[in-house]
């Protein structure tokens, strides 16, 4: 296996390259804005840095969110792009599940816990897990204040409104490594990821009127 990953879910645009042990590669920047930008560089620095090929691939795992819109169909319409042209299957990941992933290899073990991401509009994307890091609820967008976390939370939505996530901490955004040790180990155990399809959880903000003010005489 080598497996090329990356997320744009969160403001980190994070891309990694994987061989099915370990992580090759790995690079992570944090900004909202430059999604776009970023990401193709991203991929080509681990890619050189890892001395794969890019025909070489034979995976790629892209994070499918939840998340904004803007940000989030950067991830998905590269990974389309680059399954086509190289021929190769395109995995989908919860990016909250690779939140999780990381936390649990930085140490969060023993206890159930709460990954919480920015939503804008004071809300949060969630998912809680159980003490083995499987996902018991969620994904979902919500106010915090509506939510009974578990006693651990992790991520940034959770640093943001440390009223409703008490005991909030790191890691604050994905890595595409995490996401990469991820997928690896649930495509080697036979299990099947998601399609890369944006989960959004909410309704476009633009919307098709209702009606149309009639403007020519009839």
């Amino acid at each position: 296996m080598l497996l090329l990953a990356f997320d744009t879910a969160t403001p980190a645009v994070t891309a990694a390259v994987h061989d099915g042990t370990a992580v090759l590669a790995e690079t992570d920047q944090v900004d909202a804005r430059r999604h776009g930008e970023l990401l193709l560089p991203a991929i080509d620095q681990v890619l050189r840095a890892a001395g794969v090929d890019k025909h070489r691939l034979t995976d790629i795992a892209v994070g499918v969110g939840p998340g904004p819109y803007t940000g989030l169909r950067v991830g998905l319409v590269t990974a389309a792009a680059l399954g086509h042209a190289l021929d190769l299957p395109v995995h989908g990941v919860c990016t909250l599940d690779a939140i999780a992933h990381r936390a649990r290899a930085e140490g969060l073990a023993g206890e159930p816990f709460t990954v919480a991401t920015d939503a804008r509009r004071k809300e949060v994307y969630w998912a809680a897990y159980d003490a083995e890091g499987r996902r018991t609820e969620g994904p979902s967008v919500d106010r915090p204040g509506e939510l009974t976390p578990s006693a651990r939370s992790v991520g940034a939505g959770a640093l943001l409104y440390p009223d409703a996530f008490p005991g909030a901490h790191g890691p604050e955004h994905v890595s595409a490594g995490a996401l990469a040790e991820f997928a690896a180990a649930e495509l080697a155990a036979g299990r099947a990821l998601l399609p890369n399809a944006p989960l959004y959880l909410r309704r476009p903000d633009a919307q098709v009127p209702a009606g149309y003010k009639a403007v020519l005489p009839a």
